[in-house]
C-alpha cells in the first residue's frame, strides 16, 4: 500500500505521519467558490477603483492569503485538485475536457465532501463547484459533478446552475457548438469578427433575482437559516465573473466608461518569453479588442461581473450572520484560477504566469484566526483540503498532496518551506515562492521573474548570471511524477 501511495501521492507519506488534530467540537464549513476571479479584488491590492466591499469585509474577519495560487490555470483540473487534494501532475487531469474519474489516481479518490460525510458531516452544494458547463455548451467536456458526493445539490448535481436571465436587447442565436450565445458586434476590422461567441458582455435590464447566481445564493441562504442535526459542509458556487459578462446595469454603473483602466502592458513584452509558452496565447483575441476599441468595454464588463459576484458573497455573509451557525462556521472563499484581461496580449487563463495562477483565498476560522490577518507566504489551493480537515478535527486522508495552512491561520507570518506549483499540461510547471516565479516547459524552456522588482512579469531574467542559483533552488520543487494525460 505504501508503494502505491508513494507512486500516486508523493506527499501522502508525510501527511500520514503528521500529528492528528485534537478532538474538538465539530465546526461547520461554508465553502465559497468564485469562478474566474483574478487578483483584482480590492483587498489583494488589485487595480485601483475595483468595488469588492464584501470580499474586503470577509478578509478583515480572518486571514487573506495574498500569494495563493491554483494548481492548474483551467476550471476542470483546478477544481478537481482542490476537491481531491491531488495535483494535476499526479492525476493526469490537465484540461477541461477530461473525465477525472478516468484517472488511475482518482478512480477511487475520496473527495472533500465524501471525506467529511464519512466523519459525521452532512454535505450539500449548489452552483458550480466541479467543472460543469457541459449541459450548457455541447462538446465542452463531461459533466464533472457527481450526485453521490452530496446529501443534496441545488438545483441538481448534473445541472448545477439554474436558468438565468439574459439581456433584452441582444437576440439569442444558437451557435454551431449548441451554446445559446450573442454576437457582440456587426463590425470587425483588423482580425475580423469577434474572436469567440463565448466572449461577450453587456448590462441586463431586469431584476437580478432572475440571475443564476442570485438563485443559488437564495437557496444557500435558506439552508443556512435552518437548524441541522449534524455539522455541515455547505458548498456554494458563484459562476460570475466567468464569461459572458452579463450582469445588471447597476454593476456597470460602478465603472463609468471614462474611468475604466487598462491593465499594464509593455511593448515587446513577449520577446523574451519561452516560445512554447508564447505560442499558446490568444493574441488574435487581443488584436481584435485593440483594433475595434473594445478593450476598455471588455474590462468594464469583467469589473461589473466581479462586483456582481461580490454582492452575492455579501448576501451569503449576511445570511450566515443572521443564522444560528454564525459563531461556529469556518468560511473558505477561493477562486479556481486567475484571468488575463489583455496582459501579455492574452485573454482568459491557460498560462503559467501570475495573472493565470494567483487567486483570492480567504479563510475565517472561529477560535483560530484573528481579524485582519494577511499571509504573504506562497500557498496552493491543494492546501485547502488538509486545512479543512485539521480545522474540523477530521483525520487527514492518505491521498492529499497539500499541507495544512493552520499554522499560517494561527500566525500569518509563520514560514512555509514549500512554494506553490501550478501545472498547465504534462511537465509544464510554474514554481512560485515569496519572491520569484520560475517556469519550466516540458522541452526545457525556462522563464524567471523577480516579483520584488517586476510584479507585472515584464522581464524574463532566466538568462542572467545571478539567476542560475535561483533556478537551481526552485527546480528542486518541480513534481517528480508527471503522468500521461487522462484519455
Amino acid at each position: 500500500m505504501v508503494a502505491a501511495v508513494a507512486t500516486y501521492f508523493p506527499q501522502a507519506i508525510a501527511n500520514a505521519a503528521a500529528p492528528k488534530p485534537s478532538a474538538s467540537l465539530k465546526k461547520n464549513v461554508l465553502f465559497i467558490a468564485v469562478d474566474d476571479l483574478n487578483d483584482w479584488v480590492n483587498c489583494m491590492g488589485g487595480r485601483e477603483g475595483v468595488h469588492t466591499p464584501n470580499m474586503d469585509r470577509l478578509a478583515k474577519r480572518g486571514v487573506l492569503f495574498t500569494n495563493a495560487h491554483c494548481s492548474a490555470p483551467s476550471c476542470n483540473p483546478s477544481r478537481v485538485s482542490i476537491m481531491t487534494g491531488v495535483s494535476p501532475s499526479t492525476s493526469g487531469v490537465y484540461n477541461n475536457g477530461q473525465d477525472w474519474r478516468s484517472s488511475a489516481a482518482l478512480a477511487t479518490a475520496v473527495t472533500l465532501p465524501e471525506h467529511l460525510r464519512a466523519n459525521g458531516y452532512s454535505a450539500y452544494g449548489g452552483g458550480k463547484i466541479f467543472h460543469s458547463l457541459s449541459w450548457i455548451v455541447k462538446g465542452y467536456g463531461k459533466q464533472q459533478n457527481e450526485a453521490k458526493l452530496w446529501d443534496h445539490y441545488f438545483p441538481e448535481a448534473t445541472k448545477p446552475l439554474p436558468p438565468s436571465l439574459w439581456p433584452d436587447a441582444i437576440k439569442a442565436k444558437t451557435s454551431p457548438k449548441g451554446y445559446v450565445g450573442w454576437k457582440r458586434l456587426a463590425k470587425g476590422k483588423g482580425v475580423g469578427k469577434p474572436p469567440s461567441h463565448f466572449l461577450d458582455w453587456g448590462p441586463i435590464h431586469k431584476d437580478e433575482s432572475g440571475m443564476a447566481d442570485y438563485k443559488v445564493v437564495d437557496w444557500a441562504s435558506a439552508e443556512l437559516a435552518k437548524t441541522h442535526d449534524k455539522p455541515f459542509f455547505h458548498a456554494v458556487g458563484i459562476f460570475r465573473p466567468h464569461i459572458p459578462w452579463f450582469v445588471p446595469q447597476k454593476y456597470f454603473d460602478l465603472y463609468p466608461p471614462d474611468k475604466v483602466f487598462l491593465p499594464p502592458i509593455k511593448a515587446g513584452d513577449l520577446d523574451d518569453v519561452a516560445p512554447t509558452h508564447r505560442n499558446g496565447l490568444r493574441r488574435k483575441w487581443h488584436q481584435w479588442m485593440v483594433d475595434n476599441d473594445e478593450w476598455k468595454p471588455a474590462v468594464r464588463g469583467y469589473l461589473a461581473s466581479i462586483s456582481f459576484a461580490d454582492a452575492q458573497v455579501g448576501r451569503l455573509l449576511d445570511a450566515l450572520d443572521a443564522s444560528p451557525h454564525a459563531a461556529n462556521t469556518i468560511i473558505v472563499l477561493w477562486s479556481d484560477h486567475g484571468m488575463h484581461i489583455g496582459e501579455k496580449e492574452h485573454w482568459e487563463k491557460f498560462t503559467l504566469w501570475e495573472e493565470s495562477s494567483r487567486v483570492p483565498l480567504i479563510i475565517v476560522a472561529p477560535g483560530v484566526t484573528e481579524a485582519g490577518g494577511r499571509c504573504s507566504q506562497p500557498v496552493s489551493l491543494l492546501d485547502v483540503f488538509p486545512t479543512i480537515n485539521e480545522l474540523c478535527g477530521v483525520a487527514q486522508h492518505e491521498q492529499l498532496e497539500g499541507e495544512s495552512l493552520v499554522p499560517q491561520l494561527r500566525d500569518p507570518a509563520a514560514p512555509r518551506a514549500r512554494p506553490a506549483i501550478t501545472t498547465w499540461g504534462r511537465n509544464n510547471h510554474a514554481v512560485r515562492d515569496q519572491r520569484y516565479r520560475y517556469i519550466r516547459m516540458s522541452n526545457g524552456e525556462v522563464e524567471l521573474y523577480d516579483h520584488q522588482t517586476d510584479p507585472d512579469e515584464f522581464t524574463n531574467i532566466a538568462g542572467q548570471p545571478e539567476a542560475a542559483a535561483i533556478i537551481e533552488r526552485l527546480k528542486a520543487f518541480l513534481p517528480s511524477v508527471n503522468v500521461s494525460a487522462v484519455q
